[in-house]
Formats: C-alpha cells, sequence, structure tokens
C-alpha cells in the first residue's frame, strides 16, 4: 500500500535525528535515544495525525535502534528495519555527496518513500535473548584468539604473561559456560528444539551453528524462498560484466548479515566433505574450473538452501533427496 508519511530515523547512541515527510512537504527534529525521547517522538509525528501514522523506516544498526522501533511499532507505527548498504546506495543514486545526520534521516524517508521496503515484525524475547548470548558467545572467542596470539607474539614479561594465562582460563570457562547456556534455553522452548533437532540432521550444521542460524534468522520460514534467505545473508554472487572486455570474478554480494555468513563458513567447510549433496554440488563447481574460494561460498549458500527446505518442510535432511527427485523426474 503507498503512503503518503514516511519517517526517516537516523539511530545513534544518544540520539536520533529525523525527517517526517507528508506529501510534499517535510519536517525535521531531534530526539534523545531513551524512553523519554521514544515517547516525545511519538508525539511529535502524531501531532495533527487523523487517519494515517508514518511508515518508519531506519538502518539496522545493532541495538541502538532496537528500542524506539519496539516502541513504535506497540503504537502500532509500520516500521521498517532495513540494509544499511540499501541506504547507502540509494544516497549515492540521489547524488548526495554530504553526509550529516540530518541528510541521512532525508535519505533514509526518501529511500522508504520510493522503494516500501517491507514491514518489521519484532522478534521474541527468548530469540532477542538468544542472539545475544550468541554475539557475546563470538565476541568472548574472538578475546580469546587475541589472548593466544599476544602467547604467541613473543612476550617475555613473565607478569603479563601469568596474566594472558590466567584471562585465557577465565575465558575457557566462560565459553563453555554461555554454550551450555544456549542450549539450555533452546531445550526450554519447544519450536527452537524442534527446529534445532532438525537442522542438526545435516550433515556440517552441529548444535552451536544451528543455535546461530536461529538466533540470526528469527523468522526463517516466513521467506519466500531459499533465495530470498541467501540474499538475506548476503551469500548471493555478484557478477560484474560490462562488453567484451570487462569480465570480473563473482564476489559475494555483503549486503546481508555478516554475523550470518561468519556462522555458515567452516559448517560449509565440513559440509563439502561430509554431506553428500553439497559434496556433489562443490565436485560439479570444481570440474568447472571454479576457485577454491569460490566453490566455499557456493557451498555456504548451498546448506543455507538445505537449512530452509529442512525448516519449511519440517522433515529431517534426506542424504537421497536429489535421487529421489531424479525418479520421480
Amino acid at each position: 500500500m503507498t503512503r503518503s508519511r514516511v519517517l526517516g530515523i537516523d539511530v545513534s547512541k544518544a540520539t536520533l535525528d529525523v525527517c517526517l515527510v507528508l506529501a510534499a512537504q517535510s519536517r525535521i527534529g531531534t530526539f534523545q535515544n531513551d524512553a523519554q525521547g521514544h515517547k516525545a517522538l511519538y508525539r511529535w509525528i502524531t501531532k495533527g495525525c487523523v487517519d494515517e501514522l508514518p511508515h518508519v523506516c531506519m538502518e539496522a544498526t545493532g541495538q541502538y535502534g532496537v528500542h524506539v522501533a519496539q516502541h513504535l511499532y506497540a503504537h502500532k507505527c509500520p516500521v521498517s528495519v532495513v540494509n544499511p548498504a540499501r541506504i547507502k546506495a540509494h544516497a549515492r543514486a540521489m547524488g548526495k555527496r554530504n553526509k550529516t545526520d540530518r541528510i541521512d534521516a532525508a535519505v533514509i524517508a526518501d529511500y522508504c518513500l520510493k522503494q516500501m521496503p517491507a514491514l518489521w515484525t519484532p522478534p521474541p524475547i527468548y530469540l532477542r535473548d538468544l542472539k545475544a548470548l550468541i554475539r557475546y558467545l563470538d565476541d568472548l572467542k574472538k578475546m580469546r584468539t587475541q589472548e593466544r596470539n599476544r602467547v604467541k607474539s613473543g612476550t617475555e614479561t613473565r607478569g603479563v604473561i601469568m596474566r594472558i594465562r590466567a584471562h585465557i582460563e577465565y575465558l575457557d570457562t566462560e565459553i563453555k559456560a554461555v554454550g551450555i547456556e544456549v542450549q539450555e534455553l533452546i531445550d526450554e522452548i519447544p519450536v527452537l528444539k524442534w527446529q534445532r533437532d532438525l537442522l542438526v540432521t545435516i550433515p556440517g550444521i552441529a548444535q552451536l551453528t544451528a543455535a546461530k542460524i536461529l538466533a540470526e534468522v528469527p523468522h526463517i520460514t516466513e521467506f519466500e524462498s531459499a533465495r530470498q534467505l541467501a540474499a538475506y545473508a548476503g551469500v548471493t554472487p555478484r557478477n560484474h560484466d560490462s562488453g567484451s572486455s570487462v569480465h570480473s570474478k563473482p564476489r559475494f554480494s555483503k549486503e546481508g548479515n555478516a554475523h550470518l555468513r561468519q556462522a555458515l563458513y567452516l559448517p560449509a567447510v565440513s559440509a563439502k566433505n561430509h554431506n553428500p549433496i553439497v559434496r556433489a554440488f562443490c565436485q560439479r563447481l570444481i570440474d568447472k574450473g571454479k576457485a577454491p574460494k569460490a566453490v566455499v561460498g557456493a557451498a555456504m549458500r548451498k546448506l543455507l538452501h538445505i537449512a530452509y527446505g529442512v525448516l519449511k518442510s519440517g522433515q529431517p535432511f534426506d542424504p537421497e533427496y536429489l535421487k529421489k527427485q531424479a525418479v520421480g523426474a
């Protein structure tokens, strides 16, 4: 449905710069990014509003925009949370050379008005908790890697080495505890447990990878196709060909969820060797002369397609699926 009222929000940690477009007119404002600021923003956008709340649009900026999105959604505003790469591309298309928070808010409003992005639905609390735990677990592992690298860097000061090793020991304990908490949370929610148990039937996907997929894609079965899900993850190839002379190697679009891509990499390497469907698929690409990195990228995409199919159908992974399809044809 076309809307004549849109609100673009540029989110930062402390403030919200906004641009409200009403037909041919626009208003700009700045509000604090806290509970009182969210209430003031809602009063501001509904002032003089009789029959239509604005379509609110903002970039996906981690935790800073979550609470204002939830507040406006709870007050019946249609809300869209979009990939920042799309806003950046739209700004280039508009010829915007300067960048300020107010300009960004106006660009977001213009994008919303012209593109009418899909509406956002807040995930259940248990999925927000799962995502927070998964992200924290990833941060802990990164810190442990940094500390291990410090030990290998040649540091000889005894006091420093002792503290680094003590920190690594603490991180090991915390990583183990958070990993257990992740699985316990999933076990407590029947739908999550059912989905995880389906995903781990896929060779290459273990319990932690299943948890990451469920955390990063809260409404995975609502995607219209596996291709759409792959685009959300940013694992679709992007070609750059022009005429007869420009033929660059295909690369990931990388306009999707970076956390989901990271979660798929090692499982795809494993699936390339141990998952019969992914292995056969990758072998065809190798026979065509595709580069190793391209093959792993394709394996990531194929693994995500299989995960989507398993969850959408509600059936565990079937290694004979392709053969059965061929027989049926």
